[in-house]
């Protein structure tokens, strides 16, 4: 494995931080009092959203009104659009988001490259080509079309890492491989859906803009049940992938191990990004804008798992909103992230240049 040397993050100014856990081998996290309100103006954020998404649409409702269906109350036709139309589609981009920020943010850290995520790497195409051949070949369900993302996802995931098992993953080297590999899965995508028949094809077209119309509770409650599943190990992951940004040498120092830390990441976040994918379609660059905007709204360091996953869903439930609502006619979600997100990745690029 290629030891990587990168400059500790730095911090603007100082922070009043509380310590959780740590110990002589272990890597204390620090959350100052600025990440704690953040991410708390970040959960209001997303609620109001997510209240604001079960009132509007054709039927229109108040929030006391909203309120008082969730619990029980209301006429029938209230109750239907609430739980049956708008809670899944709700809760649905939630997870999404979330899952695509903590893809994204890991995938940075371990990378130690800002563009270092899931979309620009190639993963993303990966998990939507094992999800084309599901939709488009065996006629699959939802189950067939999240097992499909999920080994699409692993087999590029094995690809980059042979590419880059001697130069290691940090670097633009990872980012050259991942767009190279992520055209050529681009290409085949389009292939499939050329050969496939009229219908399979609309669904395909349909599915690999990013979409969370027609979203069921059987969806919704597959990708909560593997985030759930994999909740652990995120909960595992925060503190050594935060001693990962300061350097191989400095985590190793400290008691973190370095080689299974990496694998473990990659497995996790693709598995993140391959679930999210399954579900709507791919997303384009939330997950690469969620843990930039949450570090620079915290602006602490840290892998900033938590935030990142804040961000993510308050990115894509807010593109839902403006994509139903706010803009001419129906657009899908992904449309908005990928022209929103378009623009931050120029950003990101002039940046980087500027950068000494």
């Amino acid at each position: 494995m290629n030891r990587v040397r990168r400059r500790p993050p730095t911090q603007t100014r100082p922070a009043r931080t509380l310590r959780l856990g740590g110990g002589p081998r272990g890597f204390g996290l620090r959350v100052s009092l600025r990440q704690t309100l953040v991410l708390t103006a970040l959960a209001v954020v997303l609620f109001g959203l997510a209240v604001l998404a079960l009132m509007q649409g054709e039927y229109r409702l108040s929030p006391g009104e909203v309120l008082h269906t969730l619990t029980g109350g209301g006429p029938r036709l209230a109750r239907y659009f609430v739980t049956e139309v708008r809670a899944p589609r709700v809760l649905a981009a939630i997870l999404v988001g979330a899952a695509l920020g903590l893809s994204g943010a890991i995938f940075q850290v371990v990378s130690g490259n800002p563009l270092g995520s899931p979309d620009i790497i190639g993963f993303t195409h990966g998990a939507a080509t094992g999800a084309l051949l599901q939709i488009i070949v065996f006629d699959a369900g939802p189950g067939g079309v999240a097992l499909g993302a999920v080994l699409g996802g692993l087999g590029t995931a094995v690809v980059v890492w042979e590419l880059t098992r001697r130069t290691g993953l940090g670097g633009y080297r990872v980012v050259l491989i991942g767009i190279g590999v992520g055209s050529t899965l681009s290409a085949l995508n389009s292939l499939l859906v050329v050969r496939a028949s009229l219908t399979q094809a609309q669904t395909a077209a349909a599915w690999l803009v990013g979409s969370l119309n027609a979203m069921t509770w059987a969806k919704v409650a597959l990708l909560g049940i593997a985030l759930l599943i994999l909740l652990p190990a995120l909960l595992w992951l925060a503190r050594p992938l935060t001693a990962l940004m300061y350097g191989d040498a400095v985590a190793a120092g400290i008691g973190v191990p370095v080689g299974r830390v990496r694998v473990l990441s990659l497995f996790v976040g693709v598995l993140l990004v391959a679930l999210a994918t399954a579900t709507t379609g791919p997303v384009a660059f939330v997950a690469l804008a969620a843990p930039h905007i949450c570090r620079t709204l915290t602006r602490v360091t840290g892998a900033g798992l938590a935030g990142a996953a804040l961000t993510g869903a308050v990115l894509v439930l807010g593109a839902d909103l403006l994509a139903q609502h706010a803009l001419p006619g129906t657009l899908a979600v992904g449309v908005v992230t990928g022209a929103l997100g378009g623009c931050y990745l120029v950003y990101l690029i002039a940046a980087e240049r500027r950068r000494p």
